[in-house]
């Protein structure tokens, strides 16, 4: 007589006919697990917050891990000094990744900070988990009750159910002002694309036979309209002693619709195929043998951005205003995308550091709301000079510092109360803040207002 190979009983199941919502009541919601996204949802669990940490990816770490860029930009000042702009979480990351021999530092006008991807990726989640944050992947925002000016709750969609989150303060991180634009507040979109980037990494390298920058940006020039290339220069990231190399060769679309952006993804897989075989063709010695390990998510570099209670201005980068409210600084140059063929890098001198004000991380009709990263209100020029790692990361840690403050400020207003709303964030003592982000401010002398 056979044997039942199992004991496990079925049971029926049937979708019940109003659906069922998973709630979370957190004190803080981030939406969007990049850089910026987990510098905030990190610092609020620091600072003794609940969290919930919320991205559309499947995986956290955003574009920093999965679209394969491969190294940290913006995090240091330029040559000579190479002084380090940011902390933070950036100093748990170097501590860990250096250690296991999967991160390096290369010094030319600043320093770049190249990663190992794979190694990043668990830090970040053995970190969340660590510190208790509640993560949803694969979330798709849909409604965003906004009722007196403040955030109430968001709707998410997942494979698992529908989820509401109800939390005292928001992040944005979203990178394309997700939650911003589902609050139904004003937000930026520029009249021409500003092309992301298809990264790819390829194998089978001779590092010792590598071309330099101005040689591939002179072959891409050169032969770029035969091989169907958008892009007439890029860069190949090698790291050293694998290989292997991250390259950042390709423009691409960065649409607001569905169909656009997966068209985008195949047309710069296309790219990134069409470039590898324009540098086997030009440099046999080193790519000869290229073959792709993997394809990135699509790079988006600026998308669709916030109205903030203030627009950061080019001018305001170019000469390093001290804004009384300054939350972050960077000494990256501007790196202007707008054009197919090539783009805009003005660099800086060796003493030069600019500043994002906090007025720019908040939209005027929002309380309890704070944006994060890449969609901040700067014009277009000066968002690309802030929109990379360093200055991200310092966003989002200090978003989690504006709304720990406005909880703060909000139960000695009402006597100790725990209320579930915040004080405005507009109302944020900017003296305060910055004491607390002086590890991401340095001596921020003579601070002016505008």
């Amino acid at each position: 007589m056979p044997h039942e190979l199992t004991e496990l009983r079925l049971d029926p199941a049937t979708r019940p006919a109003r659906g069922s919502v998973h709630e979370f009541t957190p004190d803080v919601c981030v939406v969007g697990a990049g850089i910026a996204g987990c510098s905030a949802a990190i610092e609020s669990a620091r600072l003794g917050r609940s969290v919930v940490l919320v991205d559309s990816l499947p995986l956290i770490g955003g574009q920093m891990v999965h679209s394969l860029i491969g190294l940290f930009c913006g995090v240091f000042g330029n040559a000579p000094e190479y002084v380090q702009l940011t902390h933070g979480v950036f100093d748990d990351i170097f501590a860990s990744l250096t250690s296991a021999q999967d991160l390096y530092f290369s010094r030319s006008h600043t320093t770049t900070v190249f990663y190992n991807e794979v190694a990043l990726g668990r830090w970040l989640e053995r970190t969340v988990r660590d510190l208790g944050i509640q993560v949803i992947t694969g979330a798709v925002l849909g409604d965003v009750v906004l009722r007196d000016g403040f955030v109430s709750s968001i709707d998410l969609a997942t494979r698992y159910g529908d989820v509401r989150v109800r939390a005292a303060g928001y992040v944005d991180a979203s990178g394309d002002a997700a939650l911003t634009w589902h609050a139904g507040l004003p937000c930026w979109e520029p009249s021409r694309p500003i092309y992301g980037s298809q990264q790819v990494i390829v194998e089978n390298l001779d590092e010792a036979r590598k071309p330099d920058a101005g040689e591939m940006d002179a072959a891409f020039a050169a032969r770029g309209d035969e091989f169907g290339l958008l892009r007439r220069g890029g860069l190949a990231f090698f790291f050293p002693g694998r290989g292997t190399a991250v390259l950042n060769v390709t423009h691409i679309d960065a649409p607001l619709d569905p169909a656009g952006a997966a068209r985008a993804m195949f047309d710069g897989r296309d790219q990134a195929d069409a470039a590898i075989a324009l540098l086997k063709s030009e440099f046999p010695k080193a790519f000869g043998e290229a073959r792709v390990r993997a394809y990135g998510f699509p790079g988006r570099r600026q998308t669709r951005w916030i109205q903030g209670a203030h627009q950061q201005t080019v001018a305001e980068v170019r000469s390093g205003f001290a804004f009384d409210d300054a939350v972050a600084r960077t000494a990256w140059p501007v790196e202007l995308h707008d054009r197919s063929d090539g783009y805009v890098w003005e660099m800086f001198p060796a003493d030069h550091v600019h500043y994002v004000p906090l007025r720019s991380l908040l939209p005027p009709g929002a309380h309890n709301l704070v944006a994060a990263g890449r969609c901040i209100d700067g014009d277009a020029a000066a968002l690309s000079s802030v929109r990379v790692m360093g200055p991200c990361s310092a966003m989002g840690y200090a978003a989690a510092h504006v709304l720990d403050l406005a909880a703060k400020q909000r139960r000695q207003t009402f006597g100790g109360t725990d209320l579930d709303s915040l004080t405005s964030v507009h109302a944020t003592d900017t003296e305060l803040l910055r004491s607390r982000l002086a590890v991401n401010l340095g001596a921020l002398d003579s601070p002016g207002g505008n």
